[in-house]
């Protein structure tokens, strides 16, 4: 299924099928093409999926922020016209779903969170990154991954691209430590909304024990674990997470 991608006043983004609205919200070094089995599965289910591309590198640097990007969400939403959104985020498109619906309850009736910083100090990664060194940012985009080939070489090329390029460079550090500074374990108990989190047994970036947290803290969260999976549930093992997805959105009756 080919997917176009949408320009519309300040916005980019992607949109498929009819229905509740999935709002899909990718990570730091993620792309929409991330998301492409979740595209593919939920509009045939009845839900409308939406991507929007989240503006990293388009913001001046002071806007460079979690809470600057959760807004964002709430204009994007506000115009496609949507209410009572399911929001889905990895990575720091999970945390940057946290702080919006902390930040916007009323306008979020489910979250999805996969991978997602929010509470782990160094879930932006450590060591990072080495400009110009290929072989380096090759080895830490197949440690995002449980399977190294899941890092084929466009996403290598695009993560070398991005860090190479010193505005990226310098805005992908100022969201990783805003990130930091965003721990929202004190706000966590607070958050009702029914939340779906599904992760990697083998996450060597926000490791498994976060998900427990995460669990432990949501009120009202139910924790999926899929084997042999690192960060990305969602491209390492597309068919499991959505059958998890899926079946939690039955339940749940969404």
């Amino acid at each position: 299924m080919e997917k176009i991608i949408i320009t519309e006043d300040k916005y980019r983004y992607i949109e498929i099928g009819e229905g509740t609205p999935i709002i899909i919200l990718h990570g730091l070094m993620g792309g929409l093409s991330n998301f492409n089995r979740v595209m593919e599965h939920f509009p045939e289910k009845g839900y409308k999926v939406i991507v929007p591309e989240l503006p990293i590198y388009d913001r001046p640097l002071l806007k460079t922020t979690v809470k600057s990007f959760a807004k964002f969400v709430k204009e994007f939403i506000e115009y496609k016209g949507l209410d009572n959104v399911i929001l889905l985020g990895n990575s720091l498109g999970g945390h940057i779903g946290l702080l919006h619906t902390k930040m916007f309850p009323e306008s979020v009736k489910a979250l999805v969170i996969t991978g997602s910083s929010g509470l782990y100090e160094s879930a932006m990664g450590d060591g990072y990154p080495k400009r110009g060194d290929y072989e380096f940012i090759k080895k830490k985009a197949q440690d995002v991954f449980y399977d190294p080939a899941v890092a084929t070489k466009e996403i290598v090329d695009e993560v070398f691209a991005t860090v190479n390029d010193r505005i990226k460079l310098v805005k992908t550090l100022a969201i990783a430590k805003s990130a930091i500074r965003h721990n929202m374990a004190k706000d966590l108990p607070k958050m009702h909304t029914p939340t779906c989190i599904i992760w990697g047994e083998n996450d060597n970036v926000t490791p498994p024990n976060v998900a427990d947290e995460f669990h432990k803290l949501l009120p009202d969260s139910d924790l999926f674990w899929i084997k042999e999976c690192g960060h990305a549930p969602m491209m390492e093992h597309p068919e499991e997470f959505n059958t998890i997805l899926d079946a939690w959105l039955k339940q749940r009756k969404f």
